[in-house]
């Protein structure tokens, strides 16, 4: 008997009888049968109580409660001396010692040392003290006829016990109370809200990331690969073990008129040779115990193991095991061993085990361990602390984290979060949203992320949607597009043919013509519906876009009006004459004059507080129009000032003398001299303290006017081949345009070429691009030639993008 014991069971379970439940009552027989007839029935009987045991006590809380005395649940079990029921309370019978000795030690796979609340029958218990050691043959075939009487009563007990459940049940039903039905029409109803949720899901982040899609679609391949191949190696692998120790073909070998906890059995392992599966009705812990991982041994309440801490987190059911090989001898003794040992011979144990383990078996051990240290602490946070850690999430991972589970969705679509991701962008208005026809309660969609979706669609239609072909606006004849302004949907253009036009940049017509200037128009400003150009006939005159009608014509001027600033009802402008003169646009009323310069004005700033002018000679002025006093003269340029850009605390500079200067318009002092041009600086724009400056050498430079420092050179060999002649920039993009008839896109932060968005086939020939503008939608360009090979006319591009 000691070295069946040793042997983990090993003995007993050759000696095991045959028959399941239908042959229980023919137990004295049984007993007497060949070997292998003996083997398959306990085992069937073994599995059908400890499931029917365990459904039991889940109905039945009240049933025997495990001795507290069991100290360590992977100890063996003394034959009849496990923690039986105390004085004063009902006896229960208890398995003979074949079936004891055949348990051998506690562990998940023969489902041991689960006490008396595992014991059927009415046998007084064995002495403590005793030694197994110590059991003489006699009572040895004694308590063996005992067992086959048990059996006998054991099977009628069974099947009433079935009938009282079936019974209950039946009564719970009629009652109304029907939780399982309840359940599953509840998770119905959630599977398919999930499905609408899904449907109805934003392809924002389809849209918003192509590859990220098309990436976890090869990686969910992949995983499915890899467990399809985890599941070959779990066939061949000893290291995986089933929690049972009958295998699968025992359970099948039974008669069709088994009792019904057959039937219940084989519900359970109803999902295949390698997943045990559990009721999904089962709660973890009442009381002070908790199912194990296996469902048979019970677990202390102070979680101990790793097992134990699995179960405590109701994650034991979901884990795979291996059913399909039988335990190796000598499995049993070698986790007792390991038990025995102490805290640092388990570490040292375990990393011999890891260094001597496949990749394959350490990537199992990964899989069971790993969800443990998994949190969602998202979901675990207040509303308001979860939103402020998504605020620090770039607008594709917050799209990504959206599709995690229904309450991130939620989260990532707060309104207020994304209406900070769009002010980063500069999107000032949210997109309004079109009904929808199912609206789901405590659900709303954010029409600030909206807003953020359809620009970046408008980016990427920029960067790489394909180039349409462009309204082509024809108009001015053979004459040079000397000004252009681009407001809403409106185009102006003016020309050296004395006329402006005003187009439509949806349709591409010619709305009006305006006619009055008997000069050329060298000069231009738009806002609303006002337009106000200036002439070397020396006047300026207001306009209304909308009728085409001259509202005022300003006189004062005694020569060519070459620049002008318009901000709100006020307009600079800068002549030929050396003078500026500050006009009312309303009244047409000339309010200020500013002299001081020696030659003629050729740029002008003007914000409304300051007036900021440079000329041909050399210098820069810094006004004060309300008095018409001159506060600074910035000294320092060796050659024409070409270019002015102001934005109320920095003035920049550019000259023919190539450099640019960057100036205090508080001191008047030099801050920075940015040298790097070899030619004229002909155009500039200044954001945020990123200075765009283009060249008469071709190239293009992006500046920082804080440090003074050259950030890019737009170059290369994708590089303009001739001037630079006009140039845009956004918060994303660089466009510029050259005498060389092209129009190019550029990447700002990078530097970097994206590609050519206008290409004259007369670039290089004489066809030139002299003017753009942008919007966010839309590209104008003003093209034409100074030789006659290439028509004068409007192109517009469409980047726009149709939200459904």
């Amino acid at each position: 008997m000691n070295q069946d014991l040793l042997s983990g069971g090993s003995s007993s379970r050759r000696s095991r009888g045959p028959g399941g439940p239908a042959v229980r009552g023919n137990a004295s027989s049984t007993a007497r049968a060949p070997q292998q007839a003996a083997e398959e029935g306990d085992e069937d009987e073994h599995m059908n109580r400890v499931v029917e045991e365990e459904e039991q006590l889940q109905q039945r809380p009240e049933a025997s409660q495990v001795d507290g005395e069991r100290e360590q649940p992977w100890a063996p079990i003394e034959s009849g001396a496990s923690n039986g029921p105390r004085g004063g309370e009902e006896d229960v019978d208890v398995e003979d010692d074949e079936d004891e000795e055949e348990e051998g030690p506690a562990n998940e796979v023969n489902g041991g040392a689960k006490g008396a609340r595992w014991m059927w029958g009415a046998e007084p218990r064995r002495p403590r003290g005793r030694p197994l050691g110590e059991e003489d043959e006699d009572e040895e075939e004694e308590e063996e006829e005992e067992e086959e009487e048990n059996n006998n009563s054991g099977s009628h007990q069974e099947e009433e016990e079935e009938e009282e459940e079936e019974e209950a049940a039946e009564e719970r039903t009629e009652g109304g109370e029907g939780p399982g039905r309840e359940e599953e029409e509840r998770e119905e109803g959630e599977e398919e809200e999930e499905d609408e949720d899904e449907e109805e899901m934003d392809q924002d982040s389809d849209d918003f990331e192509h590859s990220a899609e098309s990436g976890r679609e090869e990686e969910e391949e992949e995983e499915e690969e890899e467990e399809e191949g985890e599941r070959e190696e779990g066939l061949r692998s000893p290291s995986r073990r089933n929690n049972v120790s009958a295998p699968n073909n025992h359970l099948d070998s039974g008669c069709t008129h088994q009792s019904s906890s057959n039937k219940k059995m084989k519900r359970k392992l109803d999902h295949g040779p390698e997943v045990r599966s559990f009721p999904s009705g089962k709660k973890p812990c009442k009381g002070p115990e908790y199912p194990s991982p296996t469902g048979i041994v019970p677990c202390p309440a102070t979680p101990t193991t790793f097992g134990h801490i699995r179960t405590a987190n109701c994650q034991g059911q979901q884990r795979r095991r291996i059913t399909s090989i039988q335990p190796p001898t000598g499995f049993q003794e070698w986790l007792r061993t390991f038990q025995s040992w102490t805290g640092p011979e388990k570490l040292l144990a375990l990393d011999e085990l890891i260094d001597s383990c496949e990749p394959t078996q350490v990537k199992h051990m990964m899989q069971v361990i790993e969800p443990q240290f998994q949190r969602d602490f998202i979901s675990l946070l207040p509303k308001e602390l979860a939103l402020y850690v998504l605020s620090f999430l770039e607008p594709k991972d917050l799209l990504q984290a959206a599709q995690t589970c229904r309450y991130w969705r939620i989260l990532a679509e707060d309104n207020l979060l994304w209406r900070e991701k769009c002010r980063e962008e500069g999107i000032d208005e949210p997109l309004p949203l079109k009904k929808r026809k199912i609206v789901k309660p405590g659900f709303t969609h954010s029409p600030w992320k909206s807003a953020y979706i359809r620009q970046h669609r408008i980016d990427t239609n920029w960067r790489r949607g394909d180039l349409k072909s462009p309204k082509v606006l024809k108009g001015h004849d053979d004459h040079v597009i000397t000004c252009l302004q681009f407001c809403g949907n409106r185009i102006v253009s003016g020309s050296d043919d004395n006329t402006l036009k005003v187009w439509s940049a949806i349709t591409g017509k010619c709305l009006r013509t305006l006619v009055g200037h008997t000069g050329g128009v060298w000069s231009s400003q738009m806002r609303d519906n006002i337009i106000i150009s200036g002439s070397t006939d020396r006047t300026l005159k207001v306009w209304n876009a909308e009728t085409g009608e001259c509202i005022h014509t300003l006189y004062g001027h005694t020569s060519t009006v070459r620049c002008m600033h318009l901000h709100e009802k006020r307009v600079v402008s800068g002549s030929r004459d050396a003078t500026l003169r500050v006009w009312d646009i309303e009244t047409g009323q000339c309010l200020h004059v500013l002299m001081g310069h020696v030659a003629a004005v050729r740029c002008v700033q003007y914000d409304g507080r300051r007036v900021v002018s440079g000329a041909y000679d050399f210098m820069v002025k810094v006004w004060d129009p309300e008095t018409e006093t001159c506060l600074h003269t910035l000294q320092g340029h060796t050659n024409r000032v070409y270019s002015l850009q102001f934005d109320g605390i920095h003035v920049v500079s550019g000259s023919l003398d190539t450099s640019i200067r960057v100036w205090d318009v508080e001191t008047g002092n030099c801050i920075h001299t940015l040298t790097g041009h070899q030619s004229l600086t002909s155009g500039m724009e200044l954001k945020d303290n990123i200075l765009v400056s283009g060249n008469a050498d071709s190239t293009v430079k992006i500046w920082d006017i804080k440090t003074g420092q050259c950030l890019q050179t737009l170059q290369g060999p994708h590089k303009h081949q001739s001037a630079v002649t006009c140039l845009q920039f956004n918060k994303n993009f660089v466009i510029t345009s050259s005498d060389d008839g092209t129009v190019k896109l550029w990447d700002l932060k990078t530097g970097e070429f994206i590609r050519n968005l206008v290409t004259l086939e007369s670039g290089g020939s004489g066809g030139v691009v002299w003017r753009i503008r942008a919007s966010n939608t839309k590209l104008v360009c003003a093209v034409g030639s100074r030789n006659g090979t290439e028509e004068t006319k409007l192109l517009v591009l469409d980047f726009d993008v149709d939200m459904k």
